[in-house]
């Protein structure tokens, strides 16, 4: 892709409205100073002294602040919140990014989900707080209604399922048809799915997925393997004729596969030569590729902003990065030279 393509499709960004709708997770990262360590007078156990603390929108909220960083006009989020005070910082930083929160539902009945992440300073053991409970029936006829909403007025609805443990999250089993439904019903709307445990369920979106994801679901390449592209082509090919829609693969440093101008490419991932961190990179590289098909690109051109998305936000370490335009561009042309 040449430079002038790259501010083209960005400088359409602006114009662009896209929705969220997934699981949100309070990320709270805790800064520690060993040096600073006491004993428990009520247990003798170490008392870790934190120094310095700091939170942003994480899971859904993460490929928001991608797609805030990027420039994209107008963004709405539909998701769940619990009524506490977790619920109200979560919506906070979401504000901080431009996000329109009143898709999300408040609910006495669940938690707000949150990640929390002790730093010494490598990120130690973390603390996971989700909901383990089915989410209620009236919650999920309320997501279902506002996604059904979203759908018509934005230029794409992004599905992000984060939680492993079925129906407890934002997309069950129940959400999730009722989204592949809609999407069924509207074929000239982008709807894009990325799931850490479900991708399989969804049909009639545009799904994303790892390769040995892809391999488990298409019959390609096992894990073990060495890797090979047109296996990852074949496994491609097969999910495509399940869900009738394109499929994406992402191949970590290999880059990201694609269909394009009627045949499989892979899209090669930026070069790194420094230490990487390679949380949120997956969120980093849907939002590029997202808000680039939205703003005109095919498929290779929007994986090759994905993977320069995602090339961003792996230099940036101890936090869930960020890609914005100026950084996009910068990273193309180290990586390319200005044309």
């Amino acid at each position: 892709m040449t430079r002038e393509r790259l501010l083209e499709l960005l400088a359409h960004l602006s114009g662009l409205r896209i929705a969220v709708a997934g699981d949100l997770f309070l990320d709270r990262w805790y800064e520690i100073d060993e040096r600073l360590n006491e004993p428990s007078l009520e247990t003798g156990l170490t008392a870790y002294q934190v120094v310095r603390k700091r939170s942003a929108a994480g899971a859904a909220g993460t490929v928001l602040n991608n797609l805030s960083g990027l420039g994209v006009g107008s963004l709405e989020v539909i998701s769940m919140a619990g009524d506490d005070g977790d619920g109200w910082e979560l919506q906070r930083r979401l504000h901080e990014c431009r996000v329109d929160t009143a898709g999300i539902v408040v609910s006495p009945q669940i938690v707000t989900p949150s990640y929390i992440k002790p730093l010494f300073p490598r990120e130690g053991n973390r603390l996971d707080i989700k909901n383990f409970r089915p989410t209620p029936e009236a919650v999920q006829d309320e997501l279902i209604r506002r996604m059904e909403a979203a759908l018509e007025r934005c230029d794409a609805l992004v599905l992000l399922d984060q939680v492993c443990e079925a129906d407890t999250g934002v997309l069950t089993a129940r959400v999730r048809e009722a989204v592949c439904q809609m999407a069924a019903a509207h074929p000239d709307r982008l709807v894009y799915a990325d799931s850490r445990a479900f991708i399989s369920e969804y049909h009639d979106v545009v799904i994303k997925c790892n390769d040995r994801e892809a391999a488990q679901l298409g019959g390609g390449a096992q894990d073990g393997e060495d890797f090979c592209p047109e296996r990852v082509f074949s496994s491609m090919e097969r999910l495509r004729g399940r869900t009738g829609r394109p499929v994406i693969v992402t191949c970590n440093r290999h880059g990201v596969a694609v269909w394009g101008d009627g045949e499989p490419a892979l899209v090669p991932a930026v070069r790194q030569t420094g230490e990487i961190d390679i949380c949120g990179a997956g969120d980093a590289c849907t939002a590029g590729l997202v808000s680039a098909l939205c703003a005109g690109a095919d498929y290779r051109e929007a994986a090759f902003v994905g993977n320069l998305s995602a090339g961003v936000t792996v230099r940036q370490l101890g936090q869930t990065g960020m890609a914005t335009q100026e950084s996009v561009l910068a990273l193309y042309d180290e990586q390319f030279g200005r044309d």
